[in-house]
């Protein structure tokens, strides 16, 4: 029927291409936001958690903030005790501290945060512009991270040596002084992390504050799935002593997970709204298809053809339609988003939304679900409209005519 020379000069046609351009339309919308949305959300959750991880477990007695005040005693048992949580993927050490970085011209408050050998650097190597990472091991290590931002602003370009000043517990004592070398200088696109953050060897720090060996800031704990993340909180919580507080990346940041989860309602509110203005322009499709072809229902039935046949006629077209719709949405909508992947031809403002430029990222999951939703929606919408096929008698029909 679709493909008849008679079809292709009738006064359905161009509603038919409507129809079809409708869903393609919706489609490339659909597969945007969902691409976008969950490509901004993965990639400003990666960068909070390369500096923050996924749970820290701190001293109850310490602040809130930056600053490590009240030491974490790192003793076999607690280290027993983790390890036997099921869905916690990697461990490792980390204290932070306020210090003044200074330069002959210039000054700048940061945080130094000291790690240890187990801290996986590889979550940075994305970032990395000049240089390399820090080699932590058995000796004290000066190496240092820098941001890209803090060396623009600080004018210190890599290999060149930093000095660092920190306050002493006793106000009538100096700040202590430590110089370290700049190894490497990264830029995540997170600017408020990156300006805040210098990476380095835990011991520093451990010298500073007078710590013992096994005294840490945070124990930060990586877990196997992000989105176990609570309920892996909550158990590592019940097991640990009772002066020990478990706080995960979320709850550390809630007002930049709540941000990145409005998200998602507002993909939702796209989906829908798509798949209804397609469903429309169908079933107007449908509605001109099956008025244009009133008096053919009527001898076909007059024929003795069954109304419960014809309309499975109608619909199968119906669907045809709906199939060529998705074909050309999902060839454009994809290219766009692999042009975007591969060249990044749409930027961000990195100071409002922490990223250079517009991350795509489709989970093929998604994709199937999302065209098998469009397909089974639009054919449950016209449903309705098909059922005037069976509602046109003979006689009504050749009148029409």
């Amino acid at each position: 029927m679709m493909s008849s020379k008679h079809y292709k000069s009738s006064v359905s046609a161009p509603i038919i291409k409507i129809g079809i351009g409708a869903i393609a339309v919706g489609m490339i919308v659909m597969l945007i936001a969902i691409a976008t949305s969950t490509g901004l959300q993965q990639e400003i959750r990666n960068k909070i958690i390369a500096y923050k991880g996924h749970i820290s477990i701190s001293n109850f007695d310490g602040n809130r903030s930056d600053e490590s005040l009240v030491p974490v005693k790192v003793e076999d048992e607690l280290m027993r005790q983790l390890n036997g949580i099921e869905g916690i993927a990697s461990i490792y050490l980390e204290a932070n501290k306020f210090g003044i970085v200074r330069t002959e011209t210039d000054f700048e408050g940061v945080v130094f945060k000291g790690l240890d050998y187990r801290f996986g650097w590889g979550k940075f190597k994305d970032y990395l512009r000049e240089g390399r990472l820090p080699v932590i091991g058995d000796t004290l290590s000066n190496d240092v991270v820098i941001s890209e931002y803090l060396s623009k602003r600080l004018g210190l370009k890599l290999g060149d040596p930093l000095a660092m000043y920190f306050l002493r517990e006793d106000e009538n004592r100096p700040p202590a002084q430590r110089r370290f070398n700049i190894v490497g200088i990264v830029n995540s696109g997170f600017q408020d992390l990156d300006a805040t953050y210098l990476l380095g060897d835990l011991r520093h720090l451990q010298i500073l504050n007078k710590w013992k060996d096994n005294e840490v800031g945070q124990v930060i704990l990586m877990a196997d799935d992000f989105s176990n993340i609570d309920a892996l909180s909550e158990s590592i919580y019940q097991t640990i002593d009772y002066d020990l507080d478990a706080r995960t990346v979320v709850q550390q940041h809630t007002e930049i997970f709540e941000w990145i989860g409005i998200f998602d309602q507002n993909t939702q509110m796209i989906l829908a709204i798509m798949i209804v203005v397609a469903g429309i322009n169908m079933v107007t499709a449908l509605l001109v298809l099956i008025l244009e072809r009133t008096p053919m229902i009527g001898l076909l039935q007059a024929l003795g053809g069954q109304p419960y046949s014809l309309q499975k006629i109608f619909l199968l077209n119906a669907a045809h339609l709906i199939v060529w719709g998705l074909l050309f949405g999902n060839l454009i909508g994809l290219s766009f988003l692999l042009v975007q992947y591969l060249f990044g031809i749409v930027p961000l403002d990195p100071s409002v939304y922490y990223v250079t430029q517009v991350p795509v990222r489709l989970d093929f999951f998604h994709w199937l679900y999302l065209n098998m939703g469009v397909f089974l929606l639009s054919m449950l919408m016209l449903l309705v409209p098909s059922v005037l096929v069976r509602k046109i008698s003979p006689v009504t029909a050749m009148r029409f005519r």
